[in-house]
């Protein structure tokens, strides 16, 4: 073979660099179209919106349906807006005066806010304790029963008569309602920790602190999480209720300022606005949940 040879036959053995070249410049033009301003996008890209819209409608339609069917009920009934406003006028109302709503749910969401971190805290601390003591895992379990199985409105008046009528009692009562799936689900955890872990934490002379600092929280963790997405929702709708029966500020306050003065936008407006908050808070948690699960797998 002939040096004149050589570099023609590496050339036809391997990648022609003329080739790759011409198709790196091609991408790049391509790339630098779609980023340009006013250029519409194309293929996949162009999909994407259509994608979200179809997961929204596949997910949140009966939403939508609920609200046709009561927007159209009420107008063809012809009812009173006193009776039953249409959700045009609470949207209307929420949307035209949202000054008379952000106070009273911030201070509807401060409350819950404590009254679950208080309660996430105090039923996973009750749930070491009943770890840790059989003689308080006999007498704390059928309290934190009978705590659960009493109605939240039963017990809201009570409280009220201990604690008085100010916010403190409605973080006392959010608090209430709030520790038990933590009480549950960290308590579940802990006692179901793998045989195999905690054979060799006895093999190497493991004190109970150690393996419970080492194993047990970590590997209870999960349900921690589950009971946070759990109580959170019910968190915001318990402070509520209990403004609404003890007074103060809040949301539950002001439905009922709005029942008393003949406001029914508003006060359909306030429970939108506590469902909306609900949900928001379901969803967050939720990927609080998610989150923590990935990072402890």
């Amino acid at each position: 073979m002939t040096v004149a040879e050589q570099p023609r036959h590496a050339t036809a053995g391997g990648s022609d660099p003329t080739d790759a070249r011409a198709a790196t410049e091609q991408a790049a033009t391509e790339q630098a179209a779609t980023e340009q301003p006013g250029v519409a996008p194309t293929g996949a890209a162009a999909r994407r919106p259509w994608r979200w819209l179809g997961t929204a409608v596949s997910r949140y339609w009966t939403v939508v349906v609920f609200v046709v069917a009561w927007q159209l009920w009420a107008t063809l009934n012809d009812y009173n807006q006193i009776v039953v406003p249409t959700p045009v006028a609470v949207l209307a109302d929420v949307l035209g005066h949202p000054d008379a709503y952000l106070a009273d749910l911030a201070s509807t969401l401060a409350v819950a806010a404590a009254g679950l971190v208080a309660g996430m805290l105090m039923g996973a601390a009750l749930a070491v304790a009943v770890w840790a003591s059989p003689l308080l895992s006999g007498m704390m379990t059928p309290v934190a029963l009978v705590m659960r199985s009493v109605p939240v409105v039963a017990m809201i008046p009570v409280l009220a008569r201990v604690f008085g009528y100010s916010w403190p009692t409605v973080v006392v009562i959010t608090t209430v309602v709030s520790f038990f799936p933590a009480f549950v689900f960290v308590g579940s955890r802990l006692r179901d920790a793998p045989a195999s872990s905690l054979d060799l934490f006895a093999v190497l002379g493991a004190s109970r602190a150690a393996t419970l600092r080492r194993l047990l929280l970590p590997h209870a963790v999960p349900g921690l999480l589950v009971a946070f997405r759990l109580a959170a929702p019910t968190a915001v709708l318990a402070a509520m209720l209990a403004e609404y029966l003890m007074g103060g500020r809040g949301l539950g306050t002001l439905f009922a300022r709005a029942v008393s003065s003949f406001q029914p936008d508003r006060a359909w407006g306030a429970a939108l606005v506590a469902t909306v908050i609900s949900v928001l808070c379901f969803v967050a948690a939720r990927a609080v949940e998610r989150r923590g699960l990935a990072r402890m797998t």
